[in-house]
């Protein structure tokens, strides 16, 4: 699996679509200072499904939309996709490349897309879970994380080495199970104190005949 192709338009600085590659072997993206070289990762991040604000410097998820400068108007949406090599099936779905895509409004609404189909936030998060890619993971390391990841409480790096351990979606499952264990409980329960409820009317009504 890795990273084949990155499409942005309209996520922070890029007013206009950019087409970035990812040939086999290491890519660097180089530049000056304020060229958008941050703005890159956190593209790449956004589309992986980060729901933090503050993880792309913003107070608020609809200001990496660009807001525009002297010779441009601001745009009303941000959309980024990222192509996906999957010819190893590390991800669990048929196809030898998969795509995702993300879009936000300035309205607030939002779309995701998993090879141009819609779906939802927790599909994408289930796609990518155990890979390294998936929010808040360890593939996309920025500036400073990995002295913030040391010195971090014990239950984030706990996070991250069972993210690489491959065990998270075990976690997932089991507290998925559990919680419809609970639920079946709680209406077996309700279940029954109808029935008490039954009988005593029952009862109360043969005493009355």
């Amino acid at each position: 699996m890795r990273l084949n192709q990155l499409e942005i338009f309209g996520f922070k600085s890029f007013a206009q679509k950019i087409v970035i590659p990812f040939e086999p072997g290491i890519t660097a993206i180089v530049g000056p200072n304020g060229c958008g070289k941050s703005n890159v990762v956190e593209a790449i991040r956004w589309v992986l499904g980060e729901q933090r604000a503050g993880s792309f410097r913003s107070q608020r998820m609809e200001d990496v939309i660009f807001a525009g400068t002297r010779q441009r108007k601001a745009l009303g949406m941000a959309e980024v996709a990222l192509a996906i090599e999957n010819r190893d099936n590390a991800l669990p779905v048929e196809f030898a490349e998969v795509v995702l895509t993300r879009r936000l409004f300035r309205s607030g609404e939002s779309d995701y897309l998993l090879n141009k189909i819609p779906c939802r936030l927790l599909d994408i998060t289930n796609l990518l879970m155990d890979t390294g890619l998936g929010q808040g993971a360890y593939a996309v390391m920025e500036q400073g994380m990995v002295d913030e990841i040391i010195s971090d409480k014990t239950e984030n790096r706990r996070r991250i080495l069972e993210e690489a351990a491959g065990i998270t979606k075990y976690k997932v499952q089991r507290r998925s199970t559990r919680n419809r264990i609970e639920a079946a409980q709680a209406d077996l329960q309700r279940i029954e104190d109808i029935i008490a409820e039954v009988k005593r009317q029952v009862d109360s009504l043969g005493r009355q005949v």
